[in-house]
């Protein structure tokens, strides 16, 4: 064995190349949630999600995980993968293709470029086109387990700096997801994000979903996050 070590090391001291062992960058980030209510630290709705990002790949996109750990439950449901492109399309292309409704809310607004039309000073409006590809769980659609394609369209215009919030600004955004094929079922989304833009993520979001056609008294839901923890300050 150690004949065969030496003979690689040899081997790529004479091609000027040197092994490879650096790991892929992993930013890790946790967000307390409420679904359905505010977020807090406990009480019923409510749970953190972590998130992992790993990346970029060569075209700007990167990998993010998401577990959702809901509160006074024994185990966190099941971590979902899903490529997001910068842009904010969400591509969750293995099975169980699963994106969960707090995921579907968080993971377009880590993308690299999103944030991207926002002025130095905060105040400028721009428009984001995406496509969300993946299973949303109960809660967002109703259709556990089936792959559709989600056609997103968002308006956003920033407020300025937040008053004693660092370099945190206000985004307000207002869309639409539109599914391709099934039912072709609708949702709007009214959103407000507190953005930092010296960490490059939002540390806080209120998503108000309101879904169509209405089906019963419950057509709406209502995802608030709040940043707790991010492996990139210290």
């Amino acid at each position: 064995m150690r004949t065969i070590g030496l003979l690689l090391a040899t081997l790529f001291a004479l091609s000027g190349q040197t092994p490879s062992t650096a790991p892929a960058a992993v930013r890790h980030l946790v967000y307390e949630f409420g679904y359905n209510t505010k977020a807090a630290s406990s009480g019923n709705g409510t749970g953190t999600t972590t998130i992992a990002i790993s990346g970029p790949l060569p075209d700007g996109s990167v990998m993010i995980s998401g577990t959702d750990y809901w509160w006074n439950t024994a185990r966190p449901r099941a971590t979902n993968t899903c490529e997001v492109h910068p842009n904010g399309g969400v591509s969750c292309t293995e099975r169980p293709y699963a994106i969960s409704p707090i995921q579907l809310t968080l993971f377009p607004l880590l993308a690299a470029h999103y944030f991207n039309g926002l002025s130095p000073g905060g105040k400028s409006s721009w428009k984001q086109t995406y496509k969300v590809k993946g299973a949303i769980i109960p809660g967002a659609t109703g259709f556990a387990g089936q792959l559709y394609t989600w056609n997103c369209t968002f308006e956003l215009q920033g407020k300025g700096p937040i008053p004693k919030a660092g370099a945190a600004v206000l985004v307000q955004a207002n869309g639409t997801l539109v599914q391709q094929g099934g039912r072709y079922l609708q949702a709007t989304s009214k959103q407000r994000i507190a953005y930092d833009t010296a960490a490059n993520v939002p540390v806080a979001v209120s998503d108000v979903r309101t879904h169509l056609p209405q089906t019963n008294v419950y057509n709406k839901d209502l995802v608030d996050l709040k940043l707790t923890k991010d492996s990139e300050k210290h």
